[in-house]
């Protein structure tokens, strides 16, 4: 890991035209330019587009004024930009990126640091990852790395065949996968609010916990995605990645050092204990929905058959819930249930971690039900965390009422946590992979799914649509926890409060 707390790169982002760079990389790079957090640093746009330095600079400036607060230093942080239009199987094409490259190199005094940010389509990963090498552009004195946007692959299969072939160009820990996820603040809080606190640790096991529920929603539809999303589902889009992620911070052991590899081999070690499903049994723990038409926020919304460049007779899922057991002494019995969809009736990313009841209610004689103790974890919109108790009711008697404690980061100061990306691509500058995806969670989480997309790919739903938008989901999805006594935790019961 770099020891230079301002690290120096050339980031060479392929894809700079496109919708990611514009929106979320170029204005995390502004915000850790206006931190002062990178000073000596080059960036080179590559796409197709023929486009003069000057233009691009301007594209860079427009996405600056528009997603950021950006009032100074504009001028400074764009005049690193450069651009490059790119042909991405034409060799000719990488040995001219490479002159602009040693030029910069030597102009910025980067010493040779190298970062090749894949912003496109994945089809082309492999490609890239072979020209660049073939053409010199990592024969370089400093150090190389690839940053990898999802998808990566769309099954095992496809995922070893690119791994495989970035991989002789890059060593694995010279890849960075982005999840970015891994970036938000309130996930990377989950290792923290674990192993920090002697309230949480010793109760962090199947003793304790009934179950634990992970919960990621979104009011949007598909909209213009329909091409992709056709082919990835939220199967593969969510579950795969993102979902797969947190559960693994949730259910991991504590490792014995706060370093990468030791939190990745942990992480790993929870994907391994996974239950496996054989085909037959895939439907006794993971259900699928598809959205028709409803209504968000008094809005009419069409169904997904009729979004833009989806088949009308679909079979692709939009909502995707599930029950993951985890087969080691700390988890034995204690279900995670997983759920994320689209055109549901909140936006809202959070974690539930539902404690057991006491073992003797001394309340019962007095016919009243005690709340469940219930740890919340914000990760968006809102970002903190609510610990729900049971507290003496106001008055005579000793009859009880549930109480929230609650932490929110967007209370502090008044100001909102960094930018995911941002985060994600300061680590990436400095060498720290703890937070990006090691190929053996890759390898394993497309294991485990591959069965379910196998199941669902080959069955068609004769019950799609099965959720209007607007909604919290097919009812199906509420079967599969009241068939072991639980039901789901509605976000509007555990909003966080003032603080």
């Amino acid at each position: 890991m770099e020891q230079n707390n301002k690290p120096t790169a050339l980031i060479m982002i392929f894809g700079a035209t496109g919708d990611l760079a514009k929106r979320k990389l170029f204005p995390s790079l502004y915000r850790l330019f206006q931190k002062n957090s990178i000073d000596k640093f080059a960036v080179v746009g590559v796409a197709r587009r023929p486009l003069t330095n000057q233009e691009f600079q301007e594209n860079v400036k427009d996405s600056i004024t528009t997603f950021t607060d950006a009032k100074e230093n504009i001028d400074e942080f764009v005049s690193h930009f450069y651009y490059h239009s790119h042909d991405v199987s034409s060799s000719e094409s990488y040995i001219q990126l490479k002159g602009i490259c040693d030029r910069l190199d030597s102009h910025y005094e980067l010493q040779g640091n190298r970062i090749f940010y894949l912003a496109m389509a994945p089809e082309f990963f492999g490609t890239i990852a072979e020209q660049v090498k073939e053409q010199g552009l990592t024969d370089t004195q400093g150090y190389k790395r690839l940053v990898i946007e999802k998808p990566f692959g769309h099954s095992f299969e496809s995922a070893l065949e690119l791994n495989e072939r970035i991989r002789t160009a890059f060593a694995e820990d010279e890849i960075y996968r982005i999840d970015h996820y891994l970036g938000k603040e309130m996930v990377q809080n989950i290792e923290v609010i674990r192993f920090a606190n002697a309230l949480f640790e010793p109760l962090w096991n199947s003793r304790y916990i009934s179950n634990i529920q992970v919960t990621s929603s979104e009011i949007l539809g598909v909209e213009e995605r329909g091409r992709y999303y056709e082919k990835s589902g939220a199967l593969r889009d969510m579950l795969q990645n993102h979902m797969m992620q947190m559960v693994a911070l949730l259910a991991m052991e504590p490792p014995i050092k706060l370093t990468t590899d030791e939190i990745r081999s942990e992480k790993v070690r929870a994907l391994r204990s996974l239950r496996p499903m054989s085909k037959e049994e895939v439907g006794n723990y993971f259900v699928r929905g598809q959205y028709d038409a409803g209504t968000v926020n008094e809005k009419e919304v069409p169904a997904y058959r009729t979004e833009p460049m989806v088949d009308p007779n679909s079979n692709t899922e939009t909502y995707v819930a599930g029950k993951l057991m985890i087969d080691n002494f700390r988890w034995a019995g204690v279900p995670f249930y997983i759920r994320t969809g689209k055109r549901m009736d909140v936006k809202s990313t959070y974690i539930v971690v539902q404690f057991k009841d006491i073992p003797m209610n001394l309340y019962y004689k007095t016919g009243e039900t005690l709340h469940p103790n219930l740890l919340v974890i914000h990760i968006q919109p809102d970002e903190g965390i609510t610990l729900l108790l049971n507290a003496k009711k106001t008055g005579n008697g000793v009859k009880s009422t549930p109480i929230q404690l609650s932490y929110s980061n967007k209370g502090v100061d008044s100001l909102n946590t960094p930018e995911a990306y941002e985060k994600l691509l300061f680590d990436s500058m400095r060498g720290d992979a703890t937070n990006f995806t090691h190929w053996d969670e890759v390898a394993l989480s497309w294991k485990f799914v591959d069965t379910i997309s196998e199941v669902w790919e080959n069955t068609k739903d004769e019950t799609f649509p099965n959720y209007p938008a607007g909604t919290t989901g097919p009812k199906c999805a509420d079967y599969l926890l009241a068939e072991d006594g639980h039901f789901w935790w509605p976000v509007e019961n555990l909003d966080l409060q003032d603080c």
